[in-house]
């Protein structure tokens, strides 16, 4: 073929392997060699389950070969973030702790993605339990942007993302509780999806305990991809029932008819926005106003009151999680979760209680407001990417990664879906934003994702710089 095979989305390959111009072992093996030479430059990938993925390569052959009915993505090969379950693997979520405990089950993720045809090949990593925005972890180190190896990857999906930009992954997936999919998607030039709280089923046999009352509230699973319509066909792939996360529900793919009508955030309420950023947003406004669409320059509700709902949220399961914490974490992780000192109150059940109402009549205000702006545009992250190191240098530059983040966080609050794309270069970086839709409107947030990927180009694989 005169394009190498991980350069392809992972729709076109499972259309390759489906009409048997390539074979699922020969696709598995190109992204094998492309980890082989770059993965040394970036340290995105962790663990690869090599023999494995070789048996599930050569089944899926044999399937083609034998004319049997095939899924959407038979034989192509994924990626899967480090604290999703894969059936005999562990996951670790970069902690020492978690390195002995292999899982007894595939997350269902994983298990609706092999029912699809997949084959997970390598685990990818992140931050030590998902709580930092800076790809860096005890257990395996630190991983780098292949834009530019000086910024950060984000967090917490940050192996993901930069394997799926450097061309070792097609297709990963990854979850999000305050930005974990559209972080580092927006900070390596990708796209991804955090769906709708309850939406795509989680569990998991590797980590001890149940989760806590945030991750019920706020954690959502997604996928990530160089391109929307592979987001899109892993987003239907996962979403639907699972008796083992009895919360989640089933709802259709698309709603109604959407009024074409989008609010414009290009700087968002609470923080400085760089202009770079902002101007991403306009021109996407301008995209969406040449397709027809009514675009009105407003900020949403309560924007700053959901970014601090957030933190206590999270803060007060933090708090409760702090001797464990203690134990698992890193002094520069702990280091991180402490940012702020005071400016951030310390939960009590009065100031929780609080919050819960807080959240509800912020979600109100959101709802009406998105009665008559169903679709909102604004950026991913207000800055770029920021220098390694530069979270935990001070709580004062702490602080300035949470503000820099801070509209990531009300479509966790609030369990709406939002989907990321990227919107050109910037001084070598990629910029990009971000689409919100209304609760368990994904398709709306996916065709607009397309309508402006279309526009914007797609700005990945690259070779690292």
């Amino acid at each position: 073929m005169t394009e190498k095979l991980w350069t392809r989305s992972a729709r076109e390959l499972a259309g390759l392997i489906a009409s048997r111009e390539v074979t699922a072992t020969e696709v598995l093996e190109a992204h094998l060699d492309r980890v082989a030479e770059v993965n040394g430059a970036l340290n995105a990938v962790v663990r690869i389950l090599e023999a494995e993925a070789r048996t599930g390569a050569a089944e899926a052959d044999r399937a083609v070969a034998a004319g049997e009915p095939l899924g959407p993505l038979h034989g192509v090969p994924i990626s899967v973030k480090d604290n999703i379950d894969v059936v005999g693997d562990v996951s670790t979520q970069g902690i020492p702790l978690l390195a002995e405990i292999p899982a007894t089950a595939d997350a269902p993720a994983v298990a609706r993605m092999r029912g699809a045809g997949a084959i997970p090949f390598v685990r990818t990593n992140m931050p030590e339990l998902g709580l930092r925005v800076h790809t860096h972890s005890a257990t395996y180190g630190l991983t780098l942007n292949p834009w530019d190896s000086e910024v950060t990857v984000a967090g917490s999906s940050g192996g993901e993302a930069s394997a799926i930009a450097a061309g070792m992954s097609p297709l990963g997936l990854g979850n999000d509780i305050g930005g974990s999919l559209r972080n580092p998607a927006y900070a390596c030039g990708i796209a991804s999806i955090k769906a709708s709280t309850q939406r795509v089923p989680h569990a998991t046999t590797t980590m001890p305990g149940t989760s806590l009352m945030a991750e019920q509230l706020m954690l959502a699973q997604g996928v990530l991809a160089r391109r929307v319509a592979d987001v899109r066909q892993g987003f239907e792939i996962l979403a639907g029932t699972d008796p083992r996360d009895p919360y989640c529900i089933a709802a259709p793919f698309d709603g109604p008819t959407t009024p074409r009508r989008a609010a414009l955030v290009p700087d968002p309420d609470g923080g400085s926005t760089d202009p770079r950023i902002s101007a991403a947003v306009r021109a996407a406004g301008s995209i969406l106003e040449a397709a027809g669409w009514q675009v009105d320059e407003i900020q949403p509700p309560r924007l700053e009151e959901a970014y601090l709902a957030w933190t206590m949220l999270m803060t007060g399961d933090l708090a409760h999680m702090r001797p464990a914490l203690e134990l698992a974490l890193t002094p520069e992780s702990l280091s991180f979760l402490d940012a702020g000192g005071e400016l951030i109150p310390t939960p009590t059940p009065e100031s929780i209680h609080a919050t819960h109402q807080l959240r509800l009549e912020i979600a109100v205000a959101w709802a009406t407001f998105m009665e008559q702006y169903p679709v909102i545009i604004g950026p991913t992250w207000t800055q770029q990417p920021f220098t390694h190191g530069f979270d935990i240098t001070s709580p004062e530059t702490s602080m300035e990664v949470l503000e820099m983040m801070r509209f990531v966080l009300p479509q966790n609050l609030l369990g709406i879906p939002a989907v990321c794309v990227p919107s050109g270069i910037a001084d070598g970086l990629p910029t990009g934003v971000q689409i919100t839709g209304r609760r368990f409107r994904e398709d709306d947030c996916l065709a607009v994702g397309a309508l402006l990927e279309d526009a914007f180009g797609i700005l990945t694989p690259i070779d690292p710089r």
